[in-house]
């Protein structure tokens, strides 16, 4: 249930946050940002803000209040969807018995050859269809506790109001706009893995994996496309 949820609200939030860049598709490092500031780098796309140059002869209207509200309450769910998957990682032992690396774990030539098994169609042994190996360990691992809380990090420091609340919580980034800067390069990363993650699945055998993904359970002796 949380797999799903947290994907709805990577999507809106995907969706949204695409919309909120084109509003402004300059992006700064500091404090302040604006379009008489030098930007760090910027977006060759229309801007929605006719104040933006944009080398294009016409600007899209701006109308970008929809997303911002979306952006906003998809986070929150989001934040929420993570709160109860941590717990209950926690709680279940999920964390401890699947994503931490063992001292059993297979050694890298063995995750090596696994990859290179993905990538030419070749059938995952049964046995290993409900479990990880290091390097998906490893990868879910940094994306649970370090990409995720990173993205929530920085999507709060742009928030005047939290910025007024915990402002050296927003200093040690550099600021709003370093916030924002990096709260892309965050976001991107994120759109990466889960381009990978799908492209994995589906060359893991699609039908297992997603019956796996839905209903918690591997049939290992199910037919694999």
């Amino acid at each position: 249930m949380t797999h799903w949820s947290t994907a709805l609200c990577a999507l809106a939030l995907l969706v949204s946050g695409l919309e909120i860049v084109v509003s402004h598709p300059r992006f700064y490092w500091g404090e302040t940002g604006n379009v008489l500031t030098p930007p760090l780098f910027s977006i060759p796309i229309p801007s929605s803000r006719a104040t933006v140059p944009t080398g294009y002869k016409y600007v899209l209207p701006d109308a970008n209040g929809w997303s911002r509200y979306l952006h906003f309450e998809a986070a929150w769910a989001l934040v929420l969807t993570s709160v109860v998957y941590a717990l209950w990682g926690f709680v279940s032992g999920h964390f401890q018995r699947n994503l931490l690396p063992r001292a059993g774990d297979r050694s890298w030539r063995a995750i090596c050859r696994d990859v290179r098994n993905h990538l030419r169609r070749s059938r995952i042994a049964d046995e290993d269809a409900g479990s990880y190996n290091l390097l998906q360990r490893v990868t879910y691992l940094f994306v649970i506790f370090a990409l995720f809380p990173l993205l929530i990090w920085t999507g709060l420091a742009m928030s005047p109001a939290f910025d007024s609340t915990l402002p050296a919580a927003v200093s040690v980034l550099g600021g709003r706009q370093s916030a924002r800067t990096l709260h892309l390069v965050l976001t991107v990363s994120l759109v990466l893995f889960v381009l990978v993650h799908i492209v994995m699945v589906w060359l893991a055998g699609f039908r297992n994996r997603m019956t796996a993904m839905i209903t918690g359970r591997v049939d290992a002796g199910q037919e694999r496309l």
